[in-house]
């Protein structure tokens, strides 16, 4: 029963990391009314998206690097790097 039950836990597991993912692509895809914004000439701050881009640059390299690499983890967080900083470098000029 037990087997049972941690194939289980597993598949939900993947389930929700899949979905997690998934919706945190379009947390970044976010970013994309403060680019245009930026480049009407409307400028937003460029700290948050930079801390952003950086703080997934880390989950990126954390997710390929670790031993049992979690490609989901860097799939997610991967958007979050162009779109941070196009969103900073945007913001900046």
């Amino acid at each position: 029963m037990k087997g049972g039950v941690e194939m289980n836990k597993s598949k939900i597991n993947t389930i929700v990391g899949s979905i997690g993912a998934f919706i945190g692509v379009f947390v970044f895809i976010a970013y994309i009314p403060q680019i245009m914004n930026n480049l009407a000439g409307n400028k937003g701050d460029f700290i948050q998206p930079l801390v952003a881009a950086l703080n997934c640059s880390l989950w990126v390299y954390y997710g390929i690097f670790k031993p049992d690499r979690d490609i989901p983890l860097a799939a997610a967080n991967a958007p979050g790097i162009f779109f941070g900083l196009a969103s900073a470098l945007t913001a900046l000029l």
